[in-house]
């Protein structure tokens, strides 16, 4: 990993410096909210703005989900013949399942579209057969250590500095997942238990990670999605996932066996995830009867939807805003500079 980067001319060592960094952004972030309230979020994030951002975090994955699932111009038909079977496995268990089958309709779609992808020959289990049984997890730590950690140097370079300002771009992320979480469990997540905890737990959890030389911590679209479809949202759950993850970690077999998984595959489980998520913006805007035949709301839900899919790029010296971020901060603008037209 470490040669990798610094082929391309980089090093990851300095890069996951600025990862733990930015964690601390997140924590400064989080205090900063902590003694101003969450009383502007409702001002700031109104329903016009909230569903098209989500609708955003949905479609806005949906190219990756197309490509994965060969569901292109020059796509086999062997991949596209799986996904949909993967897709239509979940959809039928989670429209008629009953019982713990409906609880874990992914597993199933998996299970199911992995062995229809095996029948087919688009299954290589020679990383499996090459794997040991038991094995210790590649650790890329981002500090020299002197004997016996006697000491340790950490890493600086451009590459520490270049990934600070993504904390701008992840915290906006941040704050559109947590509220779709919270129109999908009918819970105010960004006040109870607030978004300033929200924040805090993301960003020490970051810098911890990269300490341990793991990626970034950030909240993803597609477990939003999982838990939209399944309506599991216990952090018990969670954690203890988490668990079992970090053991079967351990298990060389194990792992090798999950990255033979087909593109196809996951390509139709996420077509069903993404989709999941755009809907749930639409179903804020109906929930709360957000009225467009005002040119107000119709000219902020265009904007960030146009701006938000069709791929801009706003660079601001260092900092580079793109899909969620640029479509969350121009509705924002256009919500508060906009004025309000009269009803009668």
């Amino acid at each position: 990993m470490s040669l990798a980067m610094k082929e391309m001319g980089g090093d990851v060592s300095a890069a996951q410096t600025g990862v733990i960094l930015t964690g601390f952004v997140y924590v400064l972030v989080a205090a900063s909210v902590r003694f101003a309230g969450t009383k502007w979020i409702d001002k700031l994030l109104p329903p016009i703005i909230i569903g098209p951002m989500i609708i955003v975090i949905g479609l806005g994955l949906a190219g990756s989900a197309v490509t994965n699932a060969g569901l292109v111009a020059d796509g086999n038909w062997k991949n596209a013949l799986v996904a949909v079977v993967t897709f239509l496995i979940a959809a039928f268990i989670n429209t008629k399942g009953k019982g713990f089958l409906r609880i874990i309709p992914f597993l199933f779609a998996i299970i199911g579209g992995y062995i229809f992808a095996m029948l087919l020959g688009l299954v290589d289990f020679t990383p499996v057969l090459q794997a040991n049984w038991f094995e210790v997890p590649g650790f890329y730590l981002p500090f020299s250590t002197g004997g016996a950690f006697k000491e340790y140097n950490l890493y600086f370079g451009p590459e520490t500095i270049a990934i600070l300002p993504i904390a701008i771009v992840t915290i906006s992320e941040h704050i559109g997942d947590h509220t779709v979480l919270s129109q999908i469990c009918g819970r105010q997540f960004l006040k109870e238990p607030g978004l300033h905890r929200t924040l805090l737990g993301d960003g020490i959890a970051t810098s911890v990670s990269a300490f341990l030389g793991g990626p970034a911590n950030t909240t993803y679209g597609e477990n939003t999605g999982v838990i939209g479809m399944t309506r599991i949202a216990s952090v018990s759950v969670i954690r203890n996932a988490a668990f079992i993850a970090i053991a079967l970690s351990f298990l060389g077999k194990f792992t090798a066996l999950i990255s033979t998984i087909p593109n196809a595959v996951l390509g139709g489980m996420s077509i069903l995830l993404y989709g999941v998520i755009a809907s749930n913006g639409l179903k804020v805007l109906i929930k709360e009867r957000v009225d467009f035949s005002q040119m107000r709301n119709l000219i902020i839900a265009s904007a960030m939807l146009v701006l938000g899919l069709g791929g801009a790029i706003l660079k601001l010296g260092p900092v580079t805003l793109s899909g969620t971020a640029l479509s969350a901060m121009t509705g924002i603008i256009l919500n508060l500079i906009l004025p309000h037209e009269n009803k009668d």
